[in-house]
């Protein structure tokens, strides 16, 4: 069912052009449907804010439960902006505390872009944790993406993540590790999953904070894991809500940063993500670039309408899917009131009462 333009987000507009069904909140009154409300907590640098923002929405929106969905977007201090990306924020995002107020029903938390050593050090640690432990006690289910993870890890049981040898980028086979659990009703193992991340939380440390691992691949490692009580903490490694156009972007941006010098080594192509002809073209423009770098030249343009036309993504639907049925789960733990996250009766910290709930005891 659809999301509903309850704000002037210009998101709705944007995924309403794009063929996704969008609701003005008067369509919504004449449906006699549940609601959803679910936080967005988006942390990601200016370069991908707003992308990021359709990506998960999209997700959301593109969910077959009977559900109308209101996405709140809010962010916390602590990640620098720019003036435009300020402006946005201020026009169309609401504050965590006016969340607080109301209620939620669900989270979503982006990842970001560390810029410190450890992230104890990073302006937004403190308000993130703020975040985490007001999740923790008052919605239903926390859906968390990359850095995001790697923070709750940190903040909730003192694990540090570990720096990886190298960038782990590109597109990668995940297996499924237990078939039954409802997170992955209906998906077929294995599937592609993109990672872009210079850190990691392994599957033993997850388990050693008892987590069930759901998900990982041999290149990989692990992309989604559980807490024990079934999925009122999601964790996902990798990123089922990219363009196939998003690492590309990132490629690109890699590329510029290495002719301004503000990187040493030209980047390596992100793995399994681009087919011969893609490759090809990438080699000439390498050539061209280090070439326009060493003797003074400007940066040779970027073919990304070529190479864009070439790419495939091949894991929108499993991730379509993944949404499909976590919120399918939230609704069923959900009370009418919003304000009640978990139906009477049911203990949060219970997880055999929350496996009875979702099987209609």
């Amino acid at each position: 069912m659809p999301l509903i333009a309850h704000t002037a987000l210009p998101t709705f507009d944007l995924l309403r052009q794009q063929g996704r069904e969008i609701l003005t909140i008067d369509q919504a009154l004449n449906q006699d449907l549940p609601e959803l409300h679910i936080g967005f907590l988006n942390l990601m640098p200016d370069a991908a804010f707003k992308a990021t923002e359709r990506q998960f929405l999209h997700l959301v929106g593109s969910s077959n439960q009977n559900i109308h969905f209101y996405v709140h977007p809010c962010t916390i201090d602590g990640v620098v902006r720019d003036e435009q990306t300020l402006d946005y924020i201020n026009s169309y995002y609401t504050s965590f505390d006016e969340l607080k107020t109301s209620g939620l029903d669900a989270l979503i938390l982006t990842g970001t872009n560390p810029a410190n050593p450890t992230l104890e050090l990073e302006p937004f640690w403190e308000p993130l944790g703020e975040v985490i432990d007001w999740a923790t006690e008052n919605v239903t289910s926390m859906m968390c993406s990359c850095l995001a993870v790697h923070a709750i890890v940190k903040h909730k049981h003192n694990m540090e993540r570990q720096p990886l040898q190298k960038k782990r980028w590109g597109v990668y086979r995940q297996q499924i590790t237990n078939p039954n659990h409802p997170l992955l009703k209906d998906i077929n193992s294995p599937f592609d999953v993109p990672h872009s991340r210079n850190n990691d939380i392994s599957a033993e440390q997850l388990q050693a904070a008892g987590f069930e691992i759901l998900v990982q691949g041999m290149e990989s490692g692990v992309h989604m894991a559980v807490s024990p009580d079934l999925f009122r903490m999601v964790y996902l490694q990798g990123h089922p809500e990219y363009d196939k156009i998003s690492l590309l972007k990132e490629y690109k941006r890699e590329v510029i940063q290495y002719f301004e010098g503000a990187r040493v080594t030209f980047p390596e192509n992100p793995e399994n993500y681009f087919n011969a002809d893609i490759t090809e073209i990438i080699h000439h423009h390498r050539v061209a670039v280090t070439r326009a770098k060493d003797i003074g030249y400007q940066i040779p343009a970027f073919p990304e309408s070529e190479i864009e036309s070439l790419l495939e993504n091949t894991w929108r639907a499993t991730g379509e899917a993944l949404f499909d049925n976590w919120l399918g789960l939230v609704q069923q733990l959900t009370n009418t009131d919003r304000h009640l996250p978990f139906k009477a009766g049911i203990d949060p910290e219970d997880p055999l009462k929350i496996k009875q709930a979702l099987r209609g005891q």
